[in-house]
């Protein structure tokens, strides 16, 4: 037996200088100690509950909400439930947010573009509008739009005119109204094939292309089909829109379409901060692309714009999309912080029912559901459009 003892040593030594046993013990370990982790957290939280006598559970949203919501895009009143003031704070979350992308793309494409220019003058306020932009805290730009521009503005009496009957103040920017009668759903549904149609000419085109080399114009194609058919299907309809003009009265703005100060300052502040990295973005994916590629389309006689549109920013999307996409994450967080000036977000609306009900725990865990689903969801469609974008051999 002490033979076979002295024989079973090495082995047992062996076993724990082995780097997958000990990699194994290891993970059990620390699956073990995060376990116990959130079994303490857990217990902890419910004892807390307990004692302070707050009952648990996502019953509370079917109660009355008391309170109004400034600016929604789905109807709400005091006298809805709490489900559907958090709904309002959705949506209004969605709508900043994927304006402050569309906005903040566009923007950044530009100026990023703009550093590179050979224009000294295009190069240098490109450059100082990131080095402003970015080196600034959000915050700081969100209330330098709300109380150092709009703010300033005139008021109602004399509200700035703007083309096509709008008209912009300190209380936000007031445009025209389409009021959609019988026969309008001719229009959507003719907008809907136009869109499909655009689509199906896109793809042949660009396989036409592949296989032949003739290039077609997809855009003004794709312009004509958008434009012609809604408007095709608005005569066939009989004009079934009109059109809400605002009326400018003494002390206020009736009719039309109000966009209130505090979304218009969240929009224009994430957009322009946002835009300032998405510039150093494209900056770097362009200087990424081999300058053989820029001396290629050149020996072609492309011009610079030409060359820059269909040979540089295609490859160029493969190494701009990955941190894209984190910064489109970061405005969508960032859209939080309309808490300081009043916007009716879900952190604002889901706020104000914390403070009235008390359960901490269960606002927070819908935070955290929505922020996550919309990240996801965000995330998802970004890694689609960049299989998209990924050259394929032949």
């Amino acid at each position: 037996m002490a033979q076979e003892a002295i024989h079973d040593a090495p082995a047992r030594a062996s076993l724990i200088y082995d780097p997958r046993v000990r990699g194994i013990v290891f993970q059990l370990v620390l699956v073990v100690a995060l376990a116990l982790g959130i079994w303490w957290i857990v217990q902890n939280t419910i004892d807390n509950l307990h004692r302070s006598n707050i009952a648990t559970g996502f019953g509370f949203l079917r109660g009355r909400a008391g309170f109004d919501i400034s600016e929604r895009l789905i109807d709400y009143t005091s006298d809805d439930s709490y489900g559907r003031a958090l709904l309002v704070g959705i949506w209004n979350t969605a709508a900043v947010a994927a304006a402050g992308i569309v906005t903040a793309t566009i923007l950044g494409f530009l100026v990023g573009i703009g550093r590179l220019s050979n224009n000294w003058l295009i190069r240098k306020l490109a450059t100082a509008y990131v080095e402003l932009f970015r080196n600034i805290p959000p915050l700081l730009v969100i209330l330098f739009w709300y109380q150092g521009v709009l703010a300033l503005l005139p008021s109602v009496r004399d509200s700035l005119s703007l083309p096509a009957g709008s008209y912009l103040n300190n209380r936000g920017f007031y445009f025209p109204k389409l009021m959609w009668g019988p026969g309008s759903w001719l229009v959507f549904a003719g907008f809907v094939v136009a869109v499909a149609l655009s689509w199906y000419v896109a793809r042949r085109a660009k396989a036409r292309q592949m296989a032949t080399g003739q290039r077609f114009p997809v855009f003004l194609t794709s312009l004509a089909l958008i434009v012609g058919l809604p408007l095709l299907a608005f005569l066939l309809a009989g004009l079934p829109v009109s059109v809400e003009y605002p009326q400018k009265g003494t002390f206020n703005l009736t009719g039309g379409i109000n966009v209130k100060p505090e979304f218009l300052s969240l929009y224009l502040a994430l957009s322009f901060y946002t835009a300032a990295f998405i510039a150093e973005i494209v900056r770097a994916g362009i200087l990424g692309v081999p300058k053989g590629q820029t001396e290629a389309y050149s020996a072609l006689g492309l011009r610079r714009g030409t060359g820059l549109r269909l040979v540089v920013i295609p490859q160029a999307m493969r190494i701009i999309i990955p941190p894209l996409t984190s910064q489109y994450l970061n405005l969508t967080k960032n859209s939080s912080l309309a808490v300081a000036i009043g916007y009716p977000d879900l952190y604002a609306v889901g706020g104000t029912i914390l403070n009235q009900t008390g359960q901490a725990i269960e606002v927070v865990v819908i935070f955290m559901i929505v922020y996550l689903g919309i990240s996801i969801a965000t995330s998802l469609i970004m890694n689609w459009f960049n299989a998209k974008m990924a050259l394929k051999e032949r």
